[in-house]
């Protein structure tokens, strides 16, 4: 199922990725599910491609990401469920690998492989550190989701079961996904396989591009945090969250910096450090911040 709004750009790209699985139609469902896109004749570009083997429905009117994500799972026919977003895609032998996890694994609730980030022209920016040497079952895995995101929708497939029993996405337009993979993880065992298998395609137009740029992705990333203490064990909750505090304003520093090189925006790197400051404090952070302001004032790149 292939959530889309307004990627046209990227849209060929994601959809022959999935044909050239050449999975037959009697085991695999293909579908653009567009959110009401503006940007292009999203249903052009679905039949032109497609030529029949892939369906298309488009929302009446805007519902924004969290509603389409919906829409695409009630629409999915089949026992297994990818979401692959219209600007990202996978590589060959995807379908095949994530395939064998579940036969070989009844037992899971979803299955992931590695996965790279791609920019918006497709070149790969760097992978996914691998979670284990050899494909299997993630041992002791919640805490370790529950730490930080560790899982792009491109690179997961969950069962229509899981789904069904835990309910979809919701709360955020930022983090709402890895709330659902540390539900699921609370619930059910994740396969995984180190193999790179996806790509995740990283770019300022994309909905979370968009809320990087002044840091507002924060906020949402903290309401998450919140919401998953409850999936975690109490005893370790505290120190949990700690950690991802930590993790992700460490993370968010460098994100401003990146973000003051490619647009050399005061304003928006001002908002992101108060964003930053609201999330955690440490003084290591309080160094890269000042590197960053130092920049900032003289005006340099």
């Amino acid at each position: 199922m292939i959530p889309v709004y307004n990627c046209a750009n990227y849209l060929p790209e994601t959809l022959h990725s999935v044909l050239q699985q050449q999975l037959p139609e009697h085991l695999m469902q293909i579908e653009v599910i567009d959110d009401a896109s503006s940007d292009a004749d999203v249903e052009e570009i679905v039949n032109r491609i497609g030529k029949g083997r892939v369906k298309y429905y488009r929302q009446s009117e805007n519902v924004g990401s969290l509603h389409n994500f919906a829409t695409s799972i009630r629409r999915a026919q089949g026992q297994l469920i990818h979401l692959l977003h219209g600007d990202d895609r996978i590589r060959p032998g995807y379908y095949q690998e994530i395939g064998a996890l579940f036969n070989q694994y009844p037992e899971i609730g979803a299955a992931y492989c590695r996965f790279g980030y791609i920019d918006e022209y497709g070149k790969l920016k760097y992978t996914q550190a691998p979670e284990m040497r050899q494909s299997g079952i993630l041992e002791d895995y919640l805490l370790r989701i529950g730490e930080r995101n560790r899982i792009q929708y491109a690179s997961i497939t969950v069962k229509r079961e899981t789904y069904e029993k835990l309910g979809a996405f919701y709360g955020t337009t930022y983090g709402e996904d890895w709330e659902m993979w540390v539900r699921i993880a609370q619930n059910y065992s994740i396969g995984y396989s180190p193999n790179i298998l996806a790509d995740y395609r990283h770019h300022t137009n994309s909905i979370s591009g968009n809320k990087h740029v002044r840091g507002e992705y924060l906020i949402d990333l903290t309401s998450v945090m919140n919401q998953i203490q409850q999936y975690l064990p109490q005893y370790k909750r505290a120190s949990v969250l700690k950690r991802s505090k930590i993790f992700y304003s460490h993370y968010a520093i460098r994100q401003a910096n990146n973000l003051w090189h490619l647009r050399h925006d005061k304003e928006s790197t001002f908002v992101y450090i108060r964003q930053v400051l609201l999330m955690h404090r440490d003084l290591s952070l309080y160094l890269k911040i000042l590197k960053l302001l130092v920049k900032v004032a003289i005006n340099r790149r």
